[in-house]
């Protein structure tokens, strides 16, 4: 009798501390340390809030180079969102040096390639299995080298994402190294030297996820640039629109409508098509900041 209660106590605090691994603190940032397959050191940091939907949405908040999973928690406006509207946020934390995310290897430009953007869609498919999120709600956003990466990962899994809101990047795949560099920074890219066609451009985005199926959706795209970047130099947002209106074979040319003053004074905004729009700030530098109200309104959290 002895040793079958000592048992059931051994496997009742196994269990807890096995829950405790799935399951972090609401209301805090959590670090998950065991999420199946995870190719690269990137880590993986969550915020559940207290207020959790019962099939909460995903938001993955990606930060800047020389930045951290804790540093893009604390200064950008997901937590708060997040218990506004009950959705979960995954803060990833690069494992490189300068903290820059690798947007140039060919693992990382590739779908399940065993790049960076292959342990972030890991980190996001743990969380929809833990936590029975909605998969038609799960988005992506970041910041310079983050929102680099937005594109680069709805270029790679557009079957995961729905929509990507990118502050301040490059098109997916301009970072592209021709030396296999990890995490290698490309002035060419950054100083708007990288131009192409849409065609190309989209053309880009279909090779890192050869297989998927022509006709299937792909994630919505915002992209927010400032004029006046001197780091990611303002070319670089036409070149990104550019590839977008290619995906999804927009006329880059003739956009549906654009408009001055929106969604501030000075900032204007060009819808390509139902799924492709860009806002360019006049005047603003690296980066634009993040607009936490409006990236509620295009991720369907908000009317």
């Amino acid at each position: 009798m002895r040793l079958l209660t000592t048992l059931t106590s051994f496997l009742s605090v196994a269990s807890a501390a096995s829950l405790g691994k799935r399951a972090p603190t609401p209301g805090s940032l959590s670090q998950v340390t065991s999420f199946g397959t995870a190719p690269t050191k990137a880590a993986f940091y969550i915020y559940v809030p207290k207020k959790l939907a019962e099939s909460p949405g995903i938001v993955v908040a990606i930060h800047y180079c020389t930045g951290t999973a804790q540093a893009y928690y604390n200064n950008s406006p997901y937590k708060t969102l997040a218990e506004q509207y009950g959705f979960i946020v995954i803060y990833p934390s690069s494992p490189h040096s300068g903290t820059c995310w690798d947007v140039s290897s060919k693992a990382t430009l590739s779908h399940d390639g065993g790049g960076d953007s292959h342990t972030i869609a890991n980190m996001v498919k743990w969380t929809i299995t833990e936590y029975k999120a909605d998969t038609t709600k799960i988005f992506v956003t970041g910041t310079s080298s983050g929102a680099m990466m937005t594109n680069v990962l709805a270029a790679t899994y557009p079957d995961l994402f729905q929509a990507g809101i990118a502050y301040s990047g490059v098109p997916a795949g301009c970072f592209m190294s021709t030396s296999s560099g990890i995490a290698a920074w490309n002035n060419s890219c950054a100083n708007g030297q990288s131009t192409a066609t849409p065609q190309k451009w989209a053309q880009v985005v279909l090779d890192m996820y050869p297989s998927y199926p022509a006709t299937s959706p792909r994630p919505r795209m915002q992209i927010y640039h400032g004029s006046a970047d001197a780091t990611i130099r303002p070319q670089n947002y036409q070149e990104t629109m550019k590839q977008w209106a290619g995906v999804f074979g927009y006329n880059y040319d003739k956009p549906e409508s654009t408009k001055s003053n929106d969604p501030q004074s000075g900032y204007t905004r060009t819808i390509y098509g139902e799924r492709a729009q860009g806002i360019y700030a006049q005047g603003v530098g690296h980066s634009v900041n993040i607009r936490g109200a409006d990236d509620m309104k295009f991720f369907g959290f908000a009317t």
